[in-house]
């Protein structure tokens, strides 16, 4: 029985929920190493995006025979210049609509407010039910508008320890290209004979499932802001910059991404003239279904190969138990499991054929 399939994933299940017992049970020994990771966390994360958005340009200067630190330099030289032209074509206009913007908010709250009274006014000509949800949106205004305050300081917060924890960024990344293939050969040398070909292999796997998905995510994103653009150019939408910048921001989280930029794009629509708000919605359609059905599968292929369902509900579960990072960071992790799980149902279907060839 104990070679048995089910009863050794039966066993693993339970020694993994003793130990996280027993890790809850003691977790505050292990704070200050909490406190460490989560320093170090968003430097990282940036520095890996950065690293394997660089590395066709770190494998080409590779193939020509340079220097490991004139690859380095010349790495962070050109990231540099990138952001610098980047800033310096769009910074002087997104910094005016920004000002824009924040000097027309009172008035675009007013005209919110009117909107959302009118409907309020209206709401004893709806269904039953739907005038109950309304009713309960008007008695939670105030306990949000109380709530502006504390999410503001919260944001200024996070902002400034955000922009003192990008100084660390660089220097994750020149260690990033210069150690990175140090990493699987560390990894491996714990383990002998097949077993390090198969830690090899697997992690091969997963560097190429991050890869695939970091390159592939951030060019489908910049695609979708450039399509935004112009449509929202198209219909003269103010602050079309901004909005589109939003777009391109929020659709890094996959499926609900399109949805979350839309809806500043509304607002803006209503306050600007109601009927751009059906406008505004069927440029976010055309750019979604473009997005999903012809830029994805092209530039992604199907290197992550995840259900829609499954990336909902991963994003759901991943933000009630992570927040903003979990849905982020949701599909890529759970990429990761999937490969390593792959790997993992190879090399026992392989020892399994070995061990019946051998009898």
């Amino acid at each position: 029985m104990t070679n048995k399939l089910w009863f050794q994933t039966g066993v693993g299940i339970i020694l993994a929920l003793v130990i996280i017992r027993l890790f809850i049970e003691v977790q505050a020994i292990f704070d200050p190493l909490f406190i460490i990771a989560q320093t170090i966390f968003v430097p990282l994360l940036l520095g890996g995006v950065l690293f394997y958005l660089s590395r066709p340009l770190l494998r080409f200067l590779q193939k020509k025979q340079f220097p490991k630190w004139s690859i380095v330099v010349i790495i962070l030289v050109l990231i540099i210049l990138v952001f610098y032209l980047f800033y310096a074509m769009i910074g002087p206009i997104v910094t005016k609509q920004v000002n824009s913007l924040v000097n027309n908010a009172p008035a675009i709250i007013d005209d919110v407010e009117q909107y959302s009274q009118y409907v309020f006014d209206q709401r004893e000509r709806l269904p039953a039910s739907i005038e109950e949800q309304i009713n309960q949106m008007s008695g939670q205004l105030g306990d949000w508008a109380s709530n502006i305050g504390s999410w503001v300081l919260t944001f200024l917060g996070s902002f400034i320890s955000g922009v003192v924890s990008l100084v660390l960024v660089p220097f994750f990344l020149i260690y990033l290209l210069l150690d990175h293939e140090k990493f699987a050969p560390f990894v491996a040398g714990f383990f002998k004979g097949e077993r390090r070909t198969w830690i090899r292999k697997t992690l091969s796997d997963v560097d190429h499932t991050l890869q695939s998905y970091i390159q592939g995510q951030l060019f489908v994103s910049f695609l979708v802001g450039v399509m935004l653009l112009i449509g929202y150019l198209i219909i003269d939408l103010d602050y079309a910059l901004l909005l589109a910048l939003i777009g391109m921001v929020t659709n890094v989280i996959p499926f609900l991404g399109p949805y979350i930029a839309v809806i500043p794009a509304i607002i803006i629509a209503v306050v600007q003239d109601p009927i751009m708000a059906v406008y505004v919605a069927i440029i976010m359609l055309i750019a979604q279904q473009i997005e999903s059905n012809l830029i994805t599968p092209n530039v992604m292929g199907n290197a992550l190969d995840v259900h829609p369902l499954t990336v909902i509900t991963l994003i759901l579960a991943a933000g009630n138990i992570a927040g903003l990072w979990g849905i982020i960071l949701a599909i890529p992790v759970y990429a990761v499991i999937k490969t390593i799980a792959k790997n993992v149902y190879a090399r026992r279907q392989q020892i399994r054929e070995t061990a019946t060839k051998e009898v």
